[in-house]
C-alpha cells in the first residue's frame, strides 16, 4: 500500500518575554521567517504553513493519503482529550484545541508563578467523500490520531501505461 505524505510543517515555540518586559527580538526574526516561509506555500493544494498568532497552539500535523484513505495525526503535548475537538464538515476535517497550564512555586527567597494559555484551529480539506461515521479518532500520549476511510467508490484506479523506444 504506497502512502503519500502531505506534512504541513509548523513548529511553533511560545514567545518569551525578556527581562524588561519586551519581546524576545529572536521571536520577532522567528515570526517573520514563518510568514515568509506560509506566503510561499499558498499555491499548493494542502494548507499553507501557518503564521502563528499571539496565544495560538500550532501543533505538528502530518497527513498521509494511501489507498485506503486519509491519516492525520497531530502532536499536542501535555493535552487531555478533553480539551480536544475534531469535526468533519463539507469535507473538511477540523482540530480544535485549548490548553490553560499553570504552575506556583514557592521557596523562602522567592515566589513564582506562572500562567499559560493557547489554541488552535487546524483544517485539513479532505480530497474525496467521507462517511462521518466511519471516522475514527484516538488519543494516546500527546498524540491524536485520525483516520478518514476511502470509501470503495474513491478507490484509486490506477493503469500502467507501457512505455516503448522511438529507437
Amino acid at each position: 500500500m504506497a502512502q503519500k505524505s502531505h506534512v504541513p510543517s509548523t513548529r511553533f515555540r511560545p514567545g518569551f518575554l525578556t527581562g524588561n518586559g519586551e519581546l524576545d527580538p529572536f521571536r520577532s526574526l522567528q515570526r517573520e521567517m514563518e510568514r515568509l516561509f506560509s506566503d510561499f506555500g499558498r499555491g499548493f493544494a494542502w494548507p499553507s504553513l501557518a503564521v502563528e498568532a499571539e496565544g495560538a497552539v500550532l501543533p505538528q500535523l502530518d497527513v498521509s493519503e494511501s489507498d485506503d484513505g486519509l491519516t492525520v495525526t497531530a502532536e499536542l503535548p501535555g493535552m487531555e482529550e478533553k480539551d480536544i475537538e475534531v469535526d468533519l464538515t463539507n469535507n473538511v476535517l477540523t482540530l480544535r484545541g485549548e490548553k490553560k497550564t499553570e504552575r506556583e512555586e514557592k521557596k523562602a527567597d522567592f515566589h513564582l508563578r506562572e500562567r499559560s494559555y493557547g489554541s488552535f484551529s487546524r483544517s485539513i480539506p479532505v480530497p474525496f467523500e467521507v462517511d462521518a461515521e466511519q471516522v475514527k479518532a484516538a488519543f494516546a500520549k500527546g498524540v491524536l490520531k485520525v483516520t478518514l476511510p476511502r470509501p470503495p467508490e474513491a478507490k484509486r484506479k490506477t493503469k500502467k501505461i507501457a512505455v516503448k523506444s522511438t529507437d
